[in-house]
């Protein structure tokens, strides 16, 4: 397995700065806040490839400054598979910037729920997957909401107000008096 190294991109989330595992064939894991991502390796290098620093810094500064809309950043997907990896790639083929899905409608759109017969069992199964998503932001799960509201997010305890940033960033929700986006 290719080995992993990491770059600290600033943010003007309220989480603060995030933090993307690398590898020679993409971005592998995305944590806000320095929230460790289950898989990967915590005691990493820092990545020394300028070229590979420059695209993801570059990009995230482009699109939290309002002047990118798609990510184009390749994605290792070693740390997803099964279901999971169906469901995240779902997201990433449906549900484009400024557009939000229900956690059901991604459950119903992703064919992998078809035998689930309990009321709400597979919404909420795609909850925690959301919730265990290591590929934040590229794979944009804070585009996942409730059929009733927002519901959850991750990323520590600014996790929430992380996410009303992004679909503020979006155009989903109207920007606050304390917006702070976006930034350029």
């Amino acid at each position: 397995m290719e080995p992993l190294s990491w770059i600290t991109v600033p943010t003007p989330l309220p989480t603060g700065p995030m933090r993307l595992a690398v590898t020679p064939a993409g971005v592998a894991a995305v944590s806000y806040a320095g929230e460790p991502v289950a898989g990967a390796t915590a005691g990493a290098p820092e990545c020394t490839e300028r070229r590979v620093v420059e695209a993801v810094t570059g990009q995230l500064a482009e699109y939290f400054g309002g002047s990118r809309r798609v990510l184009e950043l390749p994605v290792d997907w070693r740390l997803v598979t099964g279901p999971h990896r169906v469901v995240l790639e779902r997201l990433v083929a449906d549900v484009g910037y400024g557009r939000t899905i229900t956690y059901g409608e991604l459950a119903a759109r992703s064919g992998v729920f078809e035998d689930v017969a309990e009321p709400g069992l597979a919404a909420r199964t795609v909850g925690q997957m959301m919730g265990a998503n290591p590929l934040a932001l590229l794979v944009p799960c804070h585009r996942v909401v409730a059929a009733d509201g927002l519901g959850g997010f991750g990323g520590g305890p600014q996790g929430l107000e992380t996410k009303r940033w992004l679909l503020t960033l979006e155009g989903v929700l109207p920007p606050t008096l304390d917006w702070n986006g976006p930034v350029g």
